[in-house]
């Protein structure tokens, strides 16, 4: 797993948002600065804490032209029930073959409780 560094570019992509709609980034970096953020699982407390201060700064974040779009590994049917359910204002993506994740750097083996499997990692830039 390499994770991106400060100063590097990031990896294009192109996934399906919550409508089923491909995004790609170079398409959205053409219009305004987005900031990617990666989560592990739509609807689950820590993801929806997040998600829902995002929304909450959506102002902001618009002050300085960034427009904000969240990758996870979920079907775009779930992302649209996690958008509908938290009222959420951005662009909600799902990289369900974790292609995404990996060029980003935050997908890989994980430990809880003594199992071991992949998942999103995350990690404070």
């Amino acid at each position: 797993m390499n994770r991106l560094t400060a100063g590097q570019q990031a990896p294009d992509f192109n996934l399906p948002d919550q409508t089923g709609q491909l995004v790609q980034l170079s398409t959205l970096l053409k219009k305004s600065r987005v900031l990617v953020y990666f989560y592990p699982k739509a609807m689950t407390p820590g993801c929806t804490v997040q998600a829902c201060g995002l929304r909450d700064s959506k102002a902001q974040l618009a002050d300085f032209n960034v427009q904000v779009v969240g990758i996870s590994i979920d079907a775009p049917s779930r992302l649209a029930k996690f958008e509908q359910k938290e009222q959420l204002n951005f662009t909600l993506l799902g990289d369900e073959e974790h292609k995404a994740a990996e060029a980003f750097g935050v997908w890989g083996e994980k430990k809880f409780m003594g199992k071991v499997y992949d998942g999103i990692h995350l990690y404070p830039y």
